[in-house]
């Protein structure tokens, strides 16, 4: 049975808190921001009871608009959770004030503790203090002055999945191009080069899936060819956009008519991502 794990995300304004929740999510992590404190132990007594592979994993941001005597409670909560059976980790964000400041800015936001007779440096001293208790059960402590978002993202993975490697989830979508060219998609790949099933009449009105379709292409060297460009240029940069934090990519891939070719090579590519732990969801715009 998988141990439940909690991630509680807190900090300060500004630091990072919102990219860290929007990262879990993206691994997966059922996340609820902003939770008033006083209905975490409620949260926790529920998530207890539910089977669902959904909150097997669950990360929840506090931030100081909690009222103080919550705020100075947590400590005792978070130990009382941690004898149960969560892995319970908590993640603090700061930053250097000048750096908050001018985050601030820059967005044109509101600190959350700002008034008309607190200006934003008084708003973030107040909330530093406000927090005080959190630093005492910190797991994992990330000062963001000098991280960019890409960078915060990686220590977030890092840190929470080991050296579990990041992974996007890929669409593959097949298509005619004689019925237009997909345009919500990150990649385009013309097909129509590789010998067409559609010229033997005991073919045509089969698919990509078919196996007498796959035994056909399967002759030609230069689908074997095309398939083994395909998986290396996806091997190499694939990565690269994981790096820079895209969570999905959409691949079209085009042939005439989007039912013989184009299907036969989402399918290879399909097992090729699969192969390597990608999520891959495959449609076939023209198949119908």
């Amino acid at each position: 049975m998988n141990t439940k794990q909690l991630v509680i995300v807190s900090g300060l304004s500004g630091s990072g808190k919102s990219i860290a929740l929007h990262t879990l999510e993206d691994l997966g992590y059922y996340c609820i921001d902003n939770l008033p404190l006083f209905l975490l132990r409620e949260l926790v007594e529920g998530l207890e009871g539910v089977g669902d592979e959904t909150f097997i994993n669950t990360a929840v941001g506090i931030d100081a608009r909690n009222q103080p005597q919550q705020l100075g409670e947590l400590p005792d909560l978070l130990e009382v959770l941690r004898n149960g059976p969560f892995e319970c980790l908590v993640l603090y964000l700061e930053a250097r004030t000048e750096t908050l400041i001018k985050r601030f800015s820059e967005t044109r936001r509101r600190h959350p503790l700002t008034t008309s007779d607190r200006p934003l440096a008084e708003a973030i001293k107040l909330e530093r203090k406000l927090l005080e208790p959190m630093l005492n059960t910190t797991d994992l402590r990330i000062d963001t002055t000098r991280t960019n978002v890409h960078q915060l993202r990686d220590l977030v993975c890092t840190h929470l999945r080991g050296n579990t490697p990041y992974k996007a989830s890929i669409l593959l979508r097949t298509f005619g191009f004689k019925h237009g060219i997909p345009h919500d998609v990150d990649f385009v790949f013309d097909v129509r080069c590789l010998p067409n099933p559609y010229w033997e009449p005991e073919l045509r009105t089969l698919t990509g899936l078919d196996p007498a379709v796959a035994r056909f292409l399967e002759q030609a060297p230069e689908v074997g060819e095309m398939h083994e460009d395909l998986s290396r240029f996806f091997d190499r940069w694939i990565s690269r956009f994981e790096v820079d934090g895209r969570s999905y990519l959409t691949v079209a891939i085009g042939c005439t008519g989007g039912r013989h070719r184009s299907v036969y090579v989402a399918k290879q590519l399909s097992r090729h991502f699969e192969a390597g732990r990608h999520k891959v969801t495959v449609h076939h715009r023209d198949l119908a």
